[in-house]
């Protein structure tokens, strides 16, 4: 995928007030670690993630991504006339249904003839989000899009503390899977891509490439669907060293096909920005 006519104009995000350490989960996690005899930091030791964030109980998705939204319009200047698709591309959402994106552009008064959807694809939604704006763009059939997401990390979390604290079965072996999800903290980030001819930075997005290793599916599942509102207690289990290993080998594939497809060479690059490790 080359693009000649998409620009990304502008970013916004929101973080949460609430900071919980790494210490903090591992004390509300004693009774495992005193029946399984683990030592204290852990956590950082493993991981090297020393903190997180909790959006307060009780918020809901829409109501973070519509004031990130607003920031990422506001940096860029169009009017909301302008933007003719959103796409809401987290994990998290308000309700099985409708659309989070429904509620989002609701709140910001977006046009009647905007695509309004949601697109949840674990941690490649928003980038899944920039490349279907971006394909619109290009295309000519709208001349900006809205790109917003914001996942939160309290349910997981807790849901996970009372599960480890709660199953006596659990052995050293075996708890190391449900370890990766106290990592996991809450952020909100939008993005506003726009048509080259309208752009006031031509900050442009050249291209993109996918590649699909679809066969390491189940080295991070979480539980089945069971969305029930406000009472979801979401868990998940991950192979993280196989998970890293398989990442790492398809990153490698992913990026070379990368720099054939945009005609770069490595000297070319002068930084790159890593998902997670």
């Amino acid at each position: 995928m080359n693009y000649r006519n998409v620009c990304l104009e502008s970013l916004g995000y929101t973080l949460p007030d609430e900071v919980v350490s790494s210490e903090e989960i591992e004390a509300r996690l004693a009774p495992l670690y005193r029946r399984l005899r683990l030592p204290e930091g852990r956590l950082v030791l493993m991981t090297g993630i020393r903190e997180r964030r909790f959006w307060a109980p009780g918020t809901m998705p829409s109501q973070i991504s519509v004031a990130s939204a607003r920031r990422a319009i506001e940096e860029c200047g169009i009017g909301l006339d302008r933007i003719g698709a959103i796409v809401h591309a987290s994990v998290c959402r308000d309700y099985l249904e409708p659309a989070t994106s429904c509620v989002v552009h609701d709140r910001l008064g977006l046009p009647s003839d905007c695509v309004v959807y949601d697109c949840s694809n674990a941690c490649l939604g928003f980038l899944n989000g920039m490349i279907q704006i971006a394909n619109m763009i290009e295309l000519g059939q709208i001349e900006a899009g809205l790109v917003v997401a914001s996942e939160g990390s309290r349910e997981l979390v807790e849901t996970t503390i009372a599960r480890l604290n709660a199953d006596e079965s659990f052995t050293r072996e075996t708890v190391k899977p449900a370890m990766a999800s106290l990592t996991i903290g809450s952020a909100s980030a939008a993005a506003v891509l726009v048509d080259r001819r309208i752009s006031q930075t031509d900050n442009r997005l050249l291209g993109a490439v996918a590649r699909a290793d679809t066969s390491a599916v189940g080295l991070c599942q979480s539980g089945r669907d069971e969305s029930v509102g406000g009472k979801m207690q979401p868990l998940m289990n991950t192979d993280a060293e196989q998970l890293m290993a398989a990442g790492v080998a398809l990153a490698a594939v992913t990026f070379g096909r990368f720099v054939d497809e945009l005609a770069w060479s490595v000297d070319d690059i002068n930084r790159t920005c890593c998902h997670q490790v």
